[in-house]
Protein backbone atom coordinates (compact mmCIF):
# COMPACT_ATOMS: atom_id res chain seq x y z
CA UNK A 1 0.00 0.00 0.00
CA UNK A 2 3.15 2.48 0.56
CA UNK A 3 4.90 1.25 -2.81
CA UNK A 4 7.86 0.01 -0.78
CA UNK A 5 9.22 -3.21 1.77
CA UNK A 6 8.10 -1.47 5.87
CA UNK A 7 10.16 -3.04 8.79
CA UNK A 8 7.53 -2.86 11.34
CA UNK A 9 9.75 -3.74 14.34
CA UNK A 10 12.04 -1.61 15.65
CA UNK A 11 15.43 -1.78 14.81
CA UNK A 12 18.04 -0.24 17.42
CA UNK A 13 21.06 -0.46 18.79
CA UNK A 14 22.10 -0.41 22.70
CA UNK A 15 21.57 2.94 23.66
CA UNK A 16 25.28 5.20 25.13
CA UNK A 17 23.62 7.68 27.42
CA UNK A 18 25.66 10.60 28.30
CA UNK A 19 25.05 13.78 30.03
CA UNK A 20 21.65 14.92 32.08
CA UNK A 21 19.50 17.00 29.52
CA UNK A 22 16.27 17.38 31.22
CA UNK A 23 15.74 16.98 34.93
CA UNK A 24 12.42 17.01 36.76
CA UNK A 25 12.88 17.65 40.73
CA UNK A 26 9.41 16.89 42.34
CA UNK A 27 7.39 18.76 40.03
CA UNK A 28 3.50 19.57 40.87
CA UNK A 29 1.29 20.67 38.13
CA UNK A 30 -2.32 21.64 38.21
CA UNK A 31 -4.84 21.21 35.32
CA UNK A 32 -7.05 23.53 33.84
CA UNK A 33 -10.04 22.58 36.61
CA UNK A 34 -7.43 23.59 39.44
CA UNK A 35 -6.84 19.87 40.38
CA UNK A 36 -3.42 18.14 40.96
CA UNK A 37 -2.88 16.42 37.47
CA UNK A 38 1.20 15.81 38.19
CA UNK A 39 1.79 15.23 41.29
CA UNK A 40 5.71 15.58 42.80
CA UNK A 41 6.84 13.98 39.67
CA UNK A 42 10.85 13.49 39.32
CA UNK A 43 12.71 12.14 36.38
CA UNK A 44 16.10 12.50 34.37
CA UNK A 45 16.43 12.22 30.38
CA UNK A 46 20.25 11.43 29.10
CA UNK A 47 22.23 13.00 25.92
CA UNK A 48 21.44 9.64 24.09
CA UNK A 49 18.58 7.51 24.94
CA UNK A 50 14.71 7.92 24.33
CA UNK A 51 12.78 7.70 27.68
CA UNK A 52 9.42 6.54 27.03
CA UNK A 53 6.10 7.64 29.34
CA UNK A 54 3.75 5.01 29.85
CA UNK A 55 0.58 5.88 31.08
CA UNK A 56 -3.58 5.73 30.08
CA UNK A 57 -4.57 8.47 28.59
CA UNK A 58 -5.41 11.41 31.06
CA UNK A 59 -3.17 10.43 33.71
CA UNK A 60 -1.36 13.97 33.55
CA UNK A 61 0.77 12.82 30.57
CA UNK A 62 -0.20 16.30 28.49
CA UNK A 63 0.10 18.87 31.60
CA UNK A 64 3.76 17.62 31.92
CA UNK A 65 4.97 17.94 28.50
CA UNK A 66 3.08 21.52 28.44
CA UNK A 67 4.93 22.38 31.80
CA UNK A 68 8.14 21.40 30.51
CA UNK A 69 8.16 23.42 27.09
CA UNK A 70 6.91 25.89 29.27
CA UNK A 71 2.92 26.34 28.07
CA UNK A 72 1.77 25.63 31.44
CA UNK A 73 3.47 26.97 34.96
CA UNK A 74 3.92 24.78 37.73
CA UNK A 75 2.62 24.99 41.05
CA UNK A 76 6.05 23.46 42.94
CA UNK A 77 8.91 21.65 41.72
CA UNK A 78 11.95 22.15 38.98
CA UNK A 79 12.64 22.01 35.57
CA UNK A 80 16.41 22.04 34.46
CA UNK A 81 17.67 21.99 31.37
CA UNK A 82 21.47 21.41 31.06
CA UNK A 83 21.87 21.68 34.73
CA UNK A 84 19.86 25.57 34.06
CA UNK A 85 16.73 26.42 36.12
CA UNK A 86 14.42 26.65 33.39
CA UNK A 87 10.79 26.72 35.89
CA UNK A 88 9.95 30.08 34.66
CA UNK A 89 11.77 30.93 31.13
CA UNK A 90 9.50 31.35 27.97
CA UNK A 91 8.63 28.82 25.77
CA UNK A 92 10.45 30.77 23.35
CA UNK A 93 13.72 30.91 25.70
CA UNK A 94 13.48 27.05 25.98
CA UNK A 95 12.89 26.43 22.21
CA UNK A 96 16.49 27.77 22.09
CA UNK A 97 17.76 24.07 24.20
CA UNK A 98 14.47 21.83 22.93
CA UNK A 99 11.75 20.83 20.03
CA UNK A 100 8.62 19.92 20.83
CA UNK A 101 6.37 17.78 18.85
CA UNK A 102 2.88 18.36 19.74
CA UNK A 103 0.15 15.59 20.06
CA UNK A 104 -2.41 17.66 18.15
CA UNK A 105 -0.56 18.92 15.23
CA UNK A 106 -3.67 20.70 13.62
CA UNK A 107 -4.07 22.79 16.95
CA UNK A 108 -0.07 23.22 17.65
CA UNK A 109 2.03 22.07 14.98
CA UNK A 110 1.09 23.47 11.80
CA UNK A 111 -1.01 26.02 9.58
CA UNK A 112 -2.68 24.50 7.16
CA UNK A 113 -3.72 27.63 5.53
CA UNK A 114 0.01 28.59 5.38
CA UNK A 115 2.26 27.43 2.82
CA UNK A 116 4.87 24.21 3.53
CA UNK A 117 8.06 26.32 3.21
CA UNK A 118 6.30 29.00 6.36
CA UNK A 119 5.19 26.13 8.42
CA UNK A 120 8.99 25.20 8.55
CA UNK A 121 10.12 27.82 10.14
CA UNK A 122 7.31 28.58 12.09
CA UNK A 123 9.94 28.60 15.24
CA UNK A 124 12.83 30.32 13.82
CA UNK A 125 11.64 32.69 11.24
CA UNK A 126 12.70 35.89 13.24
CA UNK A 127 16.17 34.49 13.82
CA UNK A 128 19.59 34.26 11.18
CA UNK A 129 19.42 33.24 8.14
CA UNK A 130 15.85 33.48 7.87
CA UNK A 131 15.44 36.96 8.92
CA UNK A 132 17.58 40.13 9.36
CA UNK A 133 16.14 42.07 11.66
CA UNK A 134 12.70 42.43 10.99
CA UNK A 135 13.10 41.64 7.36
CA UNK A 136 12.28 37.78 6.55
CA UNK A 137 14.66 36.47 3.37
CA UNK A 138 12.14 34.40 2.03
CA UNK A 139 15.26 33.00 -0.61
CA UNK A 140 16.54 31.53 2.46
CA UNK A 141 13.32 30.40 3.95
CA UNK A 142 12.51 28.19 0.28
CA UNK A 143 15.87 27.01 0.15
CA UNK A 144 15.73 25.18 3.35
CA UNK A 145 12.42 23.96 2.75
CA UNK A 146 13.36 22.63 -0.49
CA UNK A 147 16.79 20.67 1.18
CA UNK A 148 14.39 19.69 4.31
CA UNK A 149 11.59 18.56 1.77
CA UNK A 150 14.26 16.15 0.12
CA UNK A 151 15.93 14.70 3.27
CA UNK A 152 12.56 13.80 5.05
CA UNK A 153 10.92 12.56 2.27
CA UNK A 154 7.99 14.56 2.55
CA UNK A 155 5.62 14.39 -0.07
CA UNK A 156 4.92 17.67 -1.62
CA UNK A 157 4.79 19.21 -5.39
CA UNK A 158 7.19 22.37 -3.63
CA UNK A 159 7.70 23.95 -0.95
CA UNK A 160 4.69 26.84 -1.76
CA UNK A 161 1.91 24.61 -1.64
CA UNK A 162 -0.53 25.10 1.13
CA UNK A 163 -0.13 22.79 4.46
CA UNK A 164 -3.91 21.77 4.12
CA UNK A 165 -2.94 20.17 0.81
CA UNK A 166 -0.69 17.24 2.61
CA UNK A 167 -2.08 14.09 3.25
CA UNK A 168 -1.80 13.71 7.15
CA UNK A 169 1.37 11.44 7.51
CA UNK A 170 3.08 14.40 5.59
CA UNK A 171 2.00 17.29 7.69
CA UNK A 172 3.41 14.89 10.65
CA UNK A 173 6.86 15.22 8.84
CA UNK A 174 6.62 18.49 8.63
CA UNK A 175 6.31 18.94 12.13
CA UNK A 176 9.34 16.32 12.62
CA UNK A 177 11.51 17.75 10.06
CA UNK A 178 10.99 21.56 11.35
CA UNK A 179 12.00 20.12 14.73
CA UNK A 180 14.61 17.67 14.06
CA UNK A 181 16.22 20.57 11.67
CA UNK A 182 17.16 22.80 14.66
CA UNK A 183 19.32 20.24 16.13
CA UNK A 184 17.91 20.36 19.57
CA UNK A 185 19.64 18.78 22.90
CA UNK A 186 16.32 17.55 23.82
CA UNK A 187 12.97 16.47 22.16
CA UNK A 188 9.79 16.40 23.74
CA UNK A 189 7.55 14.08 21.29
CA UNK A 190 4.23 13.86 22.24
CA UNK A 191 2.29 10.82 20.37
CA UNK A 192 4.56 11.42 17.44
CA UNK A 193 2.78 8.72 15.56
CA UNK A 194 -0.60 9.40 16.23
CA UNK A 195 -3.20 9.33 12.94
CA UNK A 196 -0.52 9.13 10.22
CA UNK A 197 -0.30 5.34 8.01
CA UNK A 198 2.34 2.43 8.64
CA UNK A 199 4.96 4.20 6.04
CA UNK A 200 4.77 7.17 8.17
CA UNK A 201 5.32 5.45 11.56
CA UNK A 202 8.42 3.58 10.52
CA UNK A 203 9.90 6.71 8.93
CA UNK A 204 9.50 8.67 12.15
CA UNK A 205 10.23 5.82 14.62
CA UNK A 206 13.69 5.76 12.24
CA UNK A 207 14.32 9.51 12.75
CA UNK A 208 13.77 9.37 16.40
CA UNK A 209 16.26 6.16 16.63
CA UNK A 210 18.76 8.02 14.49
CA UNK A 211 18.88 11.25 16.42
CA UNK A 212 19.29 9.34 19.58
CA UNK A 213 22.59 7.51 18.12
CA UNK A 214 23.68 11.09 17.86
CA UNK A 215 23.34 12.32 20.78
CA UNK A 216 20.32 13.67 21.26
CA UNK A 217 17.81 12.99 24.49
CA UNK A 218 14.63 12.01 23.72
CA UNK A 219 11.70 12.29 26.20
CA UNK A 220 8.61 10.07 23.99
CA UNK A 221 4.86 10.35 25.61
CA UNK A 222 2.91 7.83 23.77
CA UNK A 223 -0.60 6.08 24.43
CA UNK A 224 0.54 3.14 22.26
CA UNK A 225 2.57 0.89 24.74
CA UNK A 226 4.15 -0.79 21.87
CA UNK A 227 5.50 1.81 20.40
CA UNK A 228 6.65 3.13 24.45
CA UNK A 229 8.13 -0.24 25.14
CA UNK A 230 10.03 -1.18 21.50
CA UNK A 231 11.64 2.62 21.18
CA UNK A 232 12.49 3.33 24.70
CA UNK A 233 15.49 2.58 26.43
CA UNK A 234 13.99 3.42 29.92
CA UNK A 235 10.59 3.42 30.58
CA UNK A 236 8.73 5.42 32.95
CA UNK A 237 5.55 4.08 34.33
CA UNK A 238 2.62 7.49 35.39
CA UNK A 239 -0.11 6.95 37.26
CA UNK A 240 -2.66 9.48 39.00
CA UNK A 241 -0.23 11.74 38.18
CA UNK A 242 2.50 9.88 39.39
CA UNK A 243 5.61 8.61 38.19
CA UNK A 244 5.30 4.94 39.96
CA UNK A 245 8.56 3.29 38.43
CA UNK A 246 11.58 3.52 36.11
CA UNK A 247 12.30 0.34 33.82
CA UNK A 248 15.58 -0.32 31.93
CA UNK A 249 14.01 -0.65 28.42
CA UNK A 250 15.78 -4.59 28.57
CA UNK A 251 13.46 -5.18 31.26
CA UNK A 252 10.07 -4.04 30.54
CA UNK A 253 7.46 -6.24 29.91
CA UNK A 254 4.48 -5.73 28.95
CA UNK A 255 1.96 -7.65 31.55
CA UNK A 256 4.46 -5.80 34.33
CA UNK A 257 4.11 -2.09 32.36
CA UNK A 258 0.17 -2.52 31.98
CA UNK A 259 -0.25 -3.18 35.91
CA UNK A 260 1.56 -0.46 36.51
CA UNK A 261 -0.05 1.99 34.43
CA UNK A 262 -3.61 0.30 35.87
CA UNK A 263 -2.32 1.04 39.70
CA UNK A 264 -0.33 -1.55 40.96
CA UNK A 265 2.78 -1.16 43.12
CA UNK A 266 5.96 -2.31 41.68
CA UNK A 267 6.46 -5.26 43.84
CA UNK A 268 3.25 -6.55 43.18
CA UNK A 269 3.38 -6.00 39.32
CA UNK A 270 6.86 -8.47 39.70
CA UNK A 271 5.17 -10.78 41.57
CA UNK A 272 2.38 -11.38 39.13
CA UNK A 273 4.41 -11.55 35.61
CA UNK A 274 6.38 -14.43 38.11
CA UNK A 275 3.09 -16.64 37.76
CA UNK A 276 3.30 -20.00 36.36
CA UNK A 277 -0.06 -19.15 34.92
CA UNK A 278 -0.47 -15.43 34.63
CA UNK A 279 -2.25 -13.41 37.14
CA UNK A 280 -2.98 -11.28 34.51
CA UNK A 281 -6.14 -12.54 33.28
CA UNK A 282 -7.74 -11.94 35.99
CA UNK A 283 -10.86 -14.42 37.21
CA UNK A 284 -10.27 -16.07 33.72
CA UNK A 285 -8.27 -19.25 35.40
CA UNK A 286 -6.62 -20.41 38.45
CA UNK A 287 -3.26 -19.29 38.77
CA UNK A 288 -0.93 -22.64 39.87
CA UNK A 289 1.30 -20.47 42.23
CA UNK A 290 1.22 -21.21 46.04
CA UNK A 291 -0.27 -17.76 47.40
CA UNK A 292 -2.86 -17.32 44.39
CA UNK A 293 -3.99 -21.57 45.38
CA UNK A 294 -4.00 -20.62 48.64
CA UNK A 295 -6.74 -17.59 47.79
CA UNK A 296 -4.47 -14.96 49.76
CA UNK A 297 -4.70 -12.08 47.84
CA UNK A 298 -6.33 -9.13 48.23
CA UNK A 299 -6.45 -5.33 47.40
CA UNK A 300 -4.13 -5.07 49.87
CA UNK A 301 -1.27 -7.23 48.22
CA UNK A 302 1.08 -6.15 46.59
CA UNK A 303 -0.78 -6.12 43.84
CA UNK A 304 -1.97 -2.75 44.42
CA UNK A 305 -0.31 0.56 46.27
CA UNK A 306 -3.88 1.32 47.34
CA UNK A 307 -4.89 0.24 51.19
CA UNK A 308 -8.65 -0.58 50.78
CA UNK A 309 -10.94 -1.19 54.06
CA UNK A 310 -12.08 -4.80 53.30
CA UNK A 311 -10.45 -7.78 51.53
CA UNK A 312 -11.74 -9.62 48.76
CA UNK A 313 -10.28 -12.88 46.90
CA UNK A 314 -8.94 -12.48 43.76
CA UNK A 315 -10.73 -14.53 41.54
CA UNK A 316 -14.54 -15.34 41.43
CA UNK A 317 -15.62 -18.62 43.55
CA UNK A 318 -16.79 -21.73 41.31
CA UNK A 319 -20.06 -20.75 41.84
CA UNK A 320 -19.77 -17.35 40.42
CA UNK A 321 -17.50 -18.75 37.49
CA UNK A 322 -20.48 -21.53 36.26
CA UNK A 323 -23.27 -20.91 34.11
CA UNK A 324 -26.54 -20.12 35.92
CA UNK A 325 -29.07 -22.54 34.99
CA UNK A 326 -32.54 -21.46 33.42
CA UNK A 327 -35.07 -23.82 34.64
Amino acid sequence: MVGRPLLLRVDKGPAHPGAEILQLDGVTIVDDRGQVAVDGASLTVRAGEIVGLAGVDGNGQAELVEAIVGLRPLKSGRIELLDHDVSHQSTHRRLETLSHIPADRHRMGVILDMPVFDNLVLETFDRPPFARGIVRVLDAVRGFAARVIKQFDIRAASPNVRMGSLSGGNQQKVVVARELATEPKLLVASQPTRGVDVGSIEFIHRQLVAQRDAGMAVFLVSSELDEVLSLSDRVAVIYRGRIVAVIDGAEADRDKVGLLMAGASEEGAAWATRCAVSCTRLGRRWCRCSRCSAGSWSPASPFTSATPTRSRPLWPSSRALSPRRVR
